[in-house]
């Protein structure tokens, strides 16, 4: 009877868990299904031609070197901006704390197009990097731009709750101990917020592989050059040739599932570790 109860702590267990299965299958399962099945329509021959072609392993080189470029830098800015957040009250702290969401809320054409204004020769950021001979648009560089402005959040809200969890007083402690400001972030603060952090940057990483909107506006399309993946994958759906974008697709997804199962198991490994001391 004990057993019993406490399998049944949450009323309506049953029928909470079929509806999150049920609209788990319908969401994510049956878009993989679809993509396996066209991909059954061909040979591993097949299969392996189309993801080894040239063209597409020079978007891979690009498309991997501008994704983790970005989730580094989102990385620094993402830590530091949730750190602002959560330690210091400033008149229009809550309207910058609406603003990080604002990737989400922007459609990505919206933000390739404005990107690509402000970085062109003759926009507000270009006409000030050009006098360095910085280039951005039509380049790998401006590829990475695009990247971390539309996955710049998930760095932010994955790290914010846990500093804001923490609190101040784990560096006043740190102080009292005679350490100095960045002994007690390295040393203190850090350690803590290393697994939503590793987290964050995953899927901020994981979001860049398969960025569009933001990148063809910006990134000029230029073959060899400053091809992504993902318009490859355009490309090939253009042609009809839904076989071939569904392999290139499955390259980027089974890239995707790998690292994410991989930081969760180091989360994982991470919380037993910690719980253990």
């Amino acid at each position: 009877m004990i057993f019993s109860r406490q399998r049944r702590v949450l009323p309506g267990f049953g029928l909470s868990l079929g509806t999150s299965l049920f609209f788990t299958c319908l969401i994510l399962l049956l878009p993989v299904s679809a993509l396996l099945m066209q991909l059954s329509h061909m040979t591993w021959a097949e299969y392996w031609r189309v993801i080894s072609d040239p063209q597409l392993v020079a978007a891979y080189k690009i498309t991997l070197l501008s994704a983790a470029i970005a989730s580094l830098f989102n990385a620094v800015f993402g830590t530091l901006m949730a750190w602002v957040l959560t330690r210091y009250r400033f008149p229009g702290r809550t309207f910058l704390d609406g603003l990080m969401d604002l990737p989400f809320a922007l459609p990505t054409a919206v933000a390739g197009l404005t990107l690509a204004g402000l970085f062109s020769s003759n926009g507000w950021y270009g006409h000030w990097l050009a006098e360095y001979g910085i280039k951005v648009t039509y380049t790998w560089l401006g590829i990475a731009v695009a990247m971390a402005f539309t996955s710049i959040p998930f760095v932010i809200r994955t790290v914010q709750p846990v500093l804001e969890e923490l609190g101040p007083e784990y560096e006043e402690a740190a102080e009292t101990l005679g350490a100095r400001p960045r002994q007690a972030f390295f040393k203190v603060i850090l350690p803590e917020i290393a697994p939503s952090l590793l987290a964050g940057t995953a899927l901020s990483f994981t979001r860049s592989l398969g960025e569009f909107g933001a990148v063809i506006f910006i990134a000029g399309n230029i073959a060899w050059k400053t091809e992504v993946i993902s318009l490859l994958i355009f490309v090939r759906q253009q042609e009809f040739d839904f076989p071939a974008s569904s392999a290139i697709a499955s390259v980027i997804m089974g890239a995707s599932l790998v690292l994410l199962f991989t930081i969760n198991t180091l989360q994982s490994r991470y919380g037993r570790r910690l719980g253990g001391k």
